[in-house]
């Protein structure tokens, strides 16, 4: 099995007094546009991480069987903190797993897939998009990257590993890097 980490607890700083993560983008919550993509692609298991406002986020994703949610109460320390959260969930025997970020509305099921089958095919621990010499969210992961996962800290994500351990990455080639845009501040929700 392949799980995908979702990473929704933080605090969206950029954009003053509201999370990003509820606010609509293109009609609906800007979580639910990734959710969607997650819940339609081959993933089994969405392990959602939330933290800051987590009710209100929790009340405005969708609903699925495939869904379960992890309360991170150090949200504050940092993306690493909701990684190694995520990565408890993941079971020893599985395949590998994804971490998503919840902010990134372009990335579809399709994507989702690339990284779901080239985990499933290849042996190499890490498996990303790449657009040219640009790498972006969502990366996958074997399982045996778990423990170097564990040494984290602060804002250090997944494309730390990625700089890593390049050496035993596998990149996905795509036709362009609009799905690595994220949705950080005010003017990005009327584009």
């Amino acid at each position: 099995m392949i799980s995908a980490i979702l990473l929704a607890a933080g605090e969206s700083k950029r954009i003053l007094k509201e999370n990003k993560l509820v606010k609509t983008y293109k009609g609906k919550p800007l979580i639910n546009h990734i959710l969607k993509s997650l819940i339609k692609s081959k993933i089994k298991k969405i392990i959602i991480i939330l933290g800051h406002e987590k009710n209100k986020v929790k009340k405005a994703t969708l609903k699925s069987k495939k869904i379960s949610f992890v309360i991170n109460k150090n949200y504050k320390k940092g993306i690493s903190s909701s990684i190694k959260l995520g990565i408890k969930k993941i079971h020893k025997k599985n395949k590998g797993f994804i971490i998503v970020q919840a902010d990134m509305p372009f990335v579809k099921s399709l994507h989702i897939n690339k990284i779901y089958n080239s985990l499933s095919k290849k042996h190499n621990l890490i498996h990303v998009m790449r657009y040219k010499n640009i790498i972006g969210n969502p990366i996958g992961f074997k399982t045996s990257v778990i423990s170097k996962f564990r040494k984290i800290s602060g804002d250090i994500g997944a494309k730390y590993m990625v700089k890593r351990l390049k050496k035993d990455t596998h990149f996905i080639k795509i036709g362009s890097n609009k799905i690595f845009k994220d949705l950080d501040f005010k003017k990005d929700f009327s584009s």
